[in-house]
């Protein structure tokens, strides 16, 4: 698959990216999401998504309190990546926060990062204690001081991100991205008008869980048992148990079948259908806590569906959900 741009930005970025919540090191409020990766095995994970072709990295402020951009800056350091050939984005957190804290904590994120800059510098949650406009305007600041060079969200609504665009359109500066979850098992970015608003501005949706959590990869259904060995976290959020995975099945089924086809595996189809159905609109930031799974997600660049094999696995989709 070829590069894509960024919203109206002139940042460039593979399809797929690697979403590195995984290296939180189990820090933080939600760092125990996931088990803790070492330096060593984040540096193999991120040579991994390299060497398949991808071209950016998605963290945050809230991994780990910064232990996640610490560890992909050490690792991409180590791998003697250099600044400025991969993107990187990174998130501020605004629970409990005014606009304020955004520009008091820029030299942290920044610090954490070092020496990488910040492609892309997103407000993580809706849920600032300032408004929507106070909180825009400040990233505004941000990308005429040069400490960022785009602005994205994640996790607005429709009418939310449409004020964001505004807020940042009067300052001359692009809102480039929302990230939000998006999956062949979760359409609620297209059900709530997310889709439609984000084509009509421009905008990019970032999918995360694009795998939602796991269960297109067909494992569970494959050894239901270790179910068990996730995280209490993870099976709430996914629903993940018996009644999911029954629902699923047909939805996996094709997708193992559709693989077949193209010498693929039913997380590389999922992963191609989510950034194929609806054009350039949508990119994805799958997670890997193993070189295997980096360079399994580099690969659903690797091939094109059909017409038909996006639209079958759009109407099961539907039918799993």
């Amino acid at each position: 698959m070829d590069k894509r741009r960024l919203g109206k930005s002139d940042i460039e970025i593979t399809p797929i990216g690697l979403g590195t919540w995984q290296f939180s090191k189990g820090k933080g409020l939600i760092g125990g999401f996931w088990k803790s990766l070492d330096d060593e095995a984040a540096t193999a994970v991120v040579k991994a998504a390299l060497d398949g072709g991808i071209s950016w990295f998605d963290t945050a402020e809230i991994y780990g309190r910064g232990n996640s951009e610490r560890c992909l800056a050490g690792a991409l350091t180590a791998l003697k990546v250099a600044p400025g050939s991969v993107r990187v984005a990174t998130k501020w957190w605004p629970l409990l926060r005014t606009a304020g804290n955004i520009g008091r904590t820029i030299e942290k994120r920044l610090e954490c990062l070092a020496p990488w800059p910040i492609d892309l510098y997103q407000i993580h949650q809706p849920f600032s204690l300032s408004s929507v406009r106070a909180q825009l305007d400040t990233m505004a600041d941000l990308v005429e001081a040069g400490k960022v060079k785009a602005v994205g969200v994640s996790n607005f609504s429709a009418a939310a991100m449409e004020e964001a665009h505004k807020v940042l359109a009067k300052r001359g500066v692009p809102l480039v991205s929302n990230q939000v979850r998006i999956s062949l098992l979760d359409r609620s970015a297209e059900e709530k008008g997310l889709l439609e608003t984000a084509r009509r501005l421009g905008v990019s949706l970032i999918a995360y869980s694009p795998l939602a959590q796991g269960i297109l990869t067909g494992r569970f259904h494959d050894d239901p048992g270790t179910i068990a060995q996730v995280s209490r976290g993870r099976r709430m959020t996914s629903a993940l148990g018996p009644e999911t995975l029954a629902r699923t099945r047909p939805l996996i089924e094709a997708l193992r079948r559709i693989g077949d086809e193209h010498g693929a595996t039913a997380s590389q189809v999922a992963l191609n259908w989510l950034v194929s159905f609806w054009g350039e609109t949508v990119v994805a930031i799958p997670g890997a806590s193993r070189p295997g799974q980096a360079k399994e997600a580099a690969g659903s660049m690797g091939f094109r569906l059909s017409p038909a094999e996006l639209t079958s696995l759009d109407r099961l989709s539907r039918e799993a959900r």
